[in-house]
């Protein structure tokens, strides 16, 4: 068992250090929010509030959870389509490393980078925007947007169902942006028709970013929007397995 856990984590810091290297990673992930960040909290008056909350922390929120989709879709899910279509999982497979040492590597790698994200972000609008939060909200904001990024690790791990690797990558990206501008990450909801708005309220992208938007608005846990983030993780997981094993039977 000692083993087995070692074997773990040193694939999981072997899949850490191969996402920071990954160019694509640090564009969309790290740059693209940032700049968003500074660009549109830049365009508006210090002083627009938007539901009654700071347009900075508000946006803040917003390119925070942006660059938690990224990671996960532009990232995350082209990752496994390639291991997947290069046969590297079933290489694994007649390894002593078990199966589920490869999925918690993936996951804790992920999540890790995810953690960082968010206090990259926080800094960035702490000190370069003057951002100030109570250390309450800062926390269970950052907390809400780090659990919901589960959702979007499960729909990675769908993706990434697909072998073929350009597909994956056009379809990671339609998702990744559609999503985000849908879900109100780059400009609020309220701006859109009352369709759309109805539309939106059912994204994960929405439920992401809402949560946080509450918090720092002083309000409290969005429970309704962590069902559907939980909803998603559960059909995005269901889906997905149900697609590997029938690829496995193939």
């Amino acid at each position: 068992m000692n083993h087995t856990w070692k074997a773990t984590l040193a694939q999981s810091k072997a899949e850490l250090m191969r996402t920071l290297r990954n160019r694509r990673f640090v564009f969309f992930t790290i740059i693209m929010p940032v700049a968003f960040f500074f660009i549109f909290t830049s365009t508006m008056g210090s002083g627009t509030k938007i539901g009654g909350v700071d347009w900075s922390a508000y946006y803040l929120m917003s390119m925070t959870s942006y660059g938690i989709v990224g990671a996960s879709l532009m990232s995350f899910a082209q990752r496994i389509s390639k291991e997947r279509s290069q046969g590297w999982i079933k290489l694994l497979s007649i390894t002593p490393l078990p199966s589920w040492s490869y999925v918690f590597s993936k996951v804790a790698a992920q999540a890790v980078i995810n953690f960082f994200i968010i206090i990259m972000m926080f800094v960035i609008g702490g000190f370069g925007k003057g951002i100030n939060l109570s250390a309450a909200v800062w926390i269970e904001s950052g907390l809400w947007i780090w659990i919901g990024g589960f959702s979007f690790m499960a729909l990675g791990t769908l993706l990434g169902t697909m072998r073929n690797t350009d597909s994956v990558q056009v379809l990671s990206m339609i998702l990744y942006m559609g999503l985000s501008v849908l879900g109100g990450l780059w400009m609020p909801t309220f701006t859109m028709s009352s369709t759309m708005q109805t539309i939106a309220k059912f994204t994960p992208t929405f439920r992401l970013g809402q949560g946080a938007w509450n918090l720092v608005g002083g309000g409290s846990i969005d429970w309704s929007g962590f069902g559907i983030l939980a909803a998603y993780v559960v059909l995005f997981m269901v889906l997905s397995s149900y697609i590997m094993k029938r690829q496995e039977a193939v």
